[in-house]
């Protein structure tokens, strides 16, 4: 059964252009092609780079956070049994009726299971200091590799000529280059799927899953089929823009606004146009219109573009968060990601900040003083 299946899957007519064989794209004279099995390795190369990744934030972001005065914060909760049952049995957002029930039952106020529950959920969100060694593992991943695919491809003729990608297609033997930009992207975005259930999850969880698979899923197709020069292509475009997206989180988690305002500006402007210009006019032209000139219509041609599409739906996606960010930065003069789940936690700081100063207001009365200090007389302290 197995066999047979493998068989059907590796059929030429689902990968090749009619009239090429496997048989044409074997090693000859040197030259060396493309295989399947070749990917096989991208997996221990991901565990590989988790392990690489868990040594950089140690030695590396951690100390880095330290200099920018980002600390590890432990949320304390008062303990309450009746409280952490119904947190973890029952539900993290109780409703009115509920909130009311468990005052009583712990002789509390209301006021004050509210506020247990915004601390005890606070007290599973992600750190500050989590949050900036995941965004200073990706720049430095993605610093590397950008720097890397440029090194790669900036004599490459198809870089300068787009009918260069389809020039003696698909017997294009393959690159060391092109191998390793393949694997180390690839092994990449295996680990971030691997680490997606213990990272900072956003409300574009969903979608980074899909984009995950859906980047290994192109990858593997595209090298499968052959499609390397094309896809190097797209995955310089993609690269070059996440440096500075990631840079900007730096910033934003140490608390330069300025700079982190700057960053993004320069990643929106980078984004917009690499993957709202560039990818559309320039790639998708590319795989979608010039191999007509080569060759008939088949699966492997239709079944890339489709994922090049599906990919270009979720630049549409994205580019919608980064335009709402943008009116932010704009009108509020500050930028917050707006993926992330923080109202909870900048709700309870704003609290803290109003009973501290009403507690400083109460004091100053007591002492006779009005709140900026000053003496005020007796019997006045309503006006």
């Amino acid at each position: 059964m197995f066999w047979t299946f493998k068989e059907w899957f590796w059929l030429e007519r689902f990968w090749l252009p009619p009239t090429i064989k496997w048989s044409d794209l074997e090693d000859h004279d040197g030259l060396v092609f493309v295989k399947p099995s070749h990917l096989y390795v991208t997996i221990p190369y991901a565990f590989l780079l988790l392990i690489i990744r868990r040594v950089f934030e140690k030695f590396v972001a951690s100390p880095l956070a330290k200099s920018f005065g980002i600390k590890e914060t432990v949320r304390k909760v008062t303990p309450n049994t009746v409280l952490e049952n119904f947190f973890k049995h029952s539900t993290r957002q109780p409703l009115q009726t509920d909130i009311y029930g468990l005052a009583k039952k712990c002789n509390l106020t209301e006021r004050q299971v509210e506020r247990w529950f915004r601390s005890r959920r606070n007290q599973e969100r992600p750190s500050r200091l989590k949050k900036f060694q995941e965004a200073c593992w990706r720049f430095a991943f993605y610093l590397m590799i950008t720097v890397a695919g440029i090194a790669f491809l900036y004599d490459k003729p198809w870089l300068y000529d787009l009918w260069e990608v389809w020039n003696g297609y698909p017997k294009q033997p393959l690159l060391p280059s092109q191998y390793w930009y393949y694997i180390l992207e690839m092994s990449f975005y295996w680990s971030l799927l691997f680490r997606l259930g213990f990272d900072v999850k956003r409300k574009d969880f969903l979608a980074h899953i899909i984009h995950h698979l859906a980047a290994i899923s192109l990858m593997s197709f595209s090298w499968c089929a052959n499609y390397i020069r094309s896809g190097t292509l797209v995955m310089i475009v993609h690269d070059v823009a996440d440096i500075w997206l990631e840079s900007a989180k730096m910033f934003s988690y140490a608390g330069w606004t300025q700079t982190c305002n700057t960053l993004f500006f320069i990643f929106s402007t980078i984004f917009f146009i690499s993957r709202l210009i560039v990818f559309p006019f320039w790639i998708l032209y590319c795989t979608l219109i010039l191999p007509m000139y080569h060759l008939e219509p088949f699966f492997s041609y239709i079944f890339l573009n489709l994922q090049l599409m599906i990919l270009q739906v979720l630049h549409l996606y994205w580019g919608y968060y980064i335009l709402k960010m943008l009116n932010r930065c704009i009108f509020m003069k500050s930028i917050q990601d707006v993926r992330s789940d923080d109202e909870d936690y900048e709700e309870e700081e704003e609290e803290e900040e109003e009973e501290a100063t009403k507690g400083k207001y109460m004091d100053c009365l007591k002492n006779g003083l009005g709140a900026e200090r000053h003496l005020i007389p007796n019997g006045q302290h309503g006006h």
